[in-house]
């Protein structure tokens, strides 16, 4: 059956002596494998629709399991990210993540449309950790585990002028009479909250530039860092390449 997709490049790998094997996160199919033969030739006129974070449309015949690609045409290369090794990083972790979260044709208008903001936000230099804090807000809330931010998730009740903490194992904010059913519920300044709970109500689609002080960007990846780990518990390898990368000072 011939197919004809729009679809982001979440993974490339090289199978046999010329040819590659892609990962598609189409707007209305899913998740799907795509082999490309003779990708990896010199003279390919396919090799471009190859390349990590293209968007592009796709046309593949496919009966079941892997489709094998006829003609493409490419709507953004995105090669602004892959020329720079911090946009190519981030990038790296948005379709990593996606790729272990979304599964195989699984519906994925949202996950499509949330990746093609990330991927643009990230190519038009607005701040890397922002975007990339929200978009994994964004994962959280479409895979089931959406932080309670709002109201003490322990006794439901809003306390608009005390002091919060915030637990990933339980999924939310304790207040202070509520701390005792998570005693490691770490201490969350208001800006911190504030900015998460700006992350929860909006949509990268509509994201415009925010400017975040340097201690609260600090203080937002500890606690995101905790919610993915503890809510999807995913060892990424492109996320230890960013850790190195901040080790490192780049």
């Amino acid at each position: 059956m011939l197919y004809r997709v729009e679809g982001i490049v979440i993974r490339s790998m090289d199978y046999g002596e010329g040819n590659k094997i892609i990962t598609l996160c189409t707007e209305n199919g899913g998740k799907v494998g795509v082999l490309v033969r003779g990708a990896k030739k010199a003279k390919s006129r396919h090799a471009a629709l190859t390349q990590p974070f293209t968007y592009g449309e796709y046309v593949f015949f496919r009966n079941q399991g892997l489709g094998t690609l006829n003609q493409g045409e490419i709507i953004e290369s995105h090669h602004l990210l892959r020329e720079d090794i911090i946009k190519a990083a981030f990038s790296s972790y948005a379709c990593e993540l996606l790729d272990r979260v979304l599964q195989d044709d699984e519906t994925g208008s949202f996950w499509f449309k949330q990746l093609k903001a990330c991927l643009g936000a990230l190519q038009e230099d607005k701040d890397p950790a922002i975007i990339i804090h929200l978009y994994e807000m964004k994962i959280l809330q479409s895979a089931g585990y959406a932080p309670e931010l709002q109201a003490c998730i322990s006794c439901g009740r809003e306390r608009p002028d005390e002091e919060y903490f915030i637990s990933p194992g339980l999924g939310g904010v304790l207040c202070r009479a509520c701390k005792h059913f998570d005693p490691p519920a770490m201490n969350i300044t208001p800006r911190a909250l504030k900015l998460l709970r700006l992350f929860s109500a909006l949509d990268l689609q509509r994201l415009g530039n925010i400017s975040v002080r340097e201690e609260t960007k600090a203080e937002i990846k500890v606690i995101m860092r905790a919610f993915m780990d503890q809510q999807l518990a995913l060892k990424l390898k492109s996320r230890h390449f960013l850790d190195q990368m901040e080790k490192y000072g780049l």
